[in-house]
């Protein structure tokens, strides 16, 4: 089974993310947006401005063709409750139909009710991971080895 992680990281929490998931088999695809945010307060509540009004960020040469892949992984960081502006671009052209979907979102405070709301709305049989800063809080990570576990 061919497994692909796409993910966006402002403050390196996807990256960790992105290397675990590496190292356990899955290709991976980090977008970047043409608009980049700086990783502070500033940069930060724009962004999350932004995310609550559903922006899509242009990105970079990003390749959507995901149909070599039997099993896809979205990574994004939680602003304002919601996805990322580049996971919104992501989510809207990318065709994800007829694959097996996976979420692993990462936020300050461990909790994404908008998101979650989105992906029961839009991706019914979805599996979700959200992680508490995995960057600050290592501990983290064992609900992300239990994910790949689970996924064998």
């Amino acid at each position: 089974m061919s497994k692909l992680f796409i993910y966006y990281s402002l403050s390196g929490n996807g990256d960790i993310i992105a290397d675990l998931l590496n190292q356990n088999g899955y290709d991976i695809r980090k977008v970047t947006p043409k608009k980049k945010l700086k990783n502070n307060f500033f940069g930060i509540f724009r962004g999350g401005f932004y995310a609550g009004l559903n922006k899509k960020f242009k990105l970079v040469d990003y390749d959507n063709n995901v149909s070599n892949y039997d099993e896809i992984v979205i990574g994004s960081p939680i602003w304002n409750s919601k996805f990322s502006c580049p996971i919104n671009t992501v989510l809207n052209v990318t065709d994800l139909s007829n694959k097996k979907i996976s979420f692993i979102l990462y936020s300050g405070s461990g909790e994404a009710p908008k998101a979650l709301d989105k992906i029961n709305d839009n991706y019914k049989n979805a599996k979700v991971v959200i992680l508490k800063e995995p960057k600050k809080h290592n501990e983290e990570l064992k609900k992300l080895e239990e994910f790949i576990n689970e996924k064998r």
